[in-house]
């Protein structure tokens, strides 16, 4: 079992950063792919970004390469979702995740384990 816990949400004008943090308990964090969904008011939930268990690779959605960077910190059990350049597109619950899949396997969705979400408002 993985609990995941988000922070660092807020709001933001466009063109500020934020940096969201995902904790996770457990013991086995290191084998899991983690990965960043968002789910904007009537919207499904996508994928935002991803990274592997090495932290070696990584996914990014075409609307946020160039601006966000996920990293992992394997000691800390933590995942971090830095968001610059945000633009008002961006409000959204964000989501972390982990799962068992490799890294493609976690950008179709459907993770093993689900963060309860952090809100994220860009204003313009």
């Amino acid at each position: 079992q993985v609990q995941l816990v988000e922070s660092g949400g807020g709001l933001v004008q466009a063109g500020g950063s934020l940096r969201l943090s995902c904790a996770a308990s457990g013991r086995t964090f290191r084998s899991y792919t983690m990965g960043w969904f968002r789910q904007a008011p009537g919207k499904e939930r996508d994928i935002v970004a991803a990274i592997s268990w090495s932290g070696g690779s990584t996914y990014y959605a075409d609307s946020v390469k160039g601006r966000f960077t996920i990293s992992r910190d394997n000691a800390k059990n933590t995942v971090y979702l830095q968001m610059n350049s945000l633009k008002p597109e961006d409000t959204a619950v964000y989501y972390c995740a982990a799962d068992s899949r490799l890294l493609l396997g976690l950008t179709q969705g459907d993770p093993d384990y689900w963060g309860q979400g952090t809100q994220v408002t860009v204003s313009s």
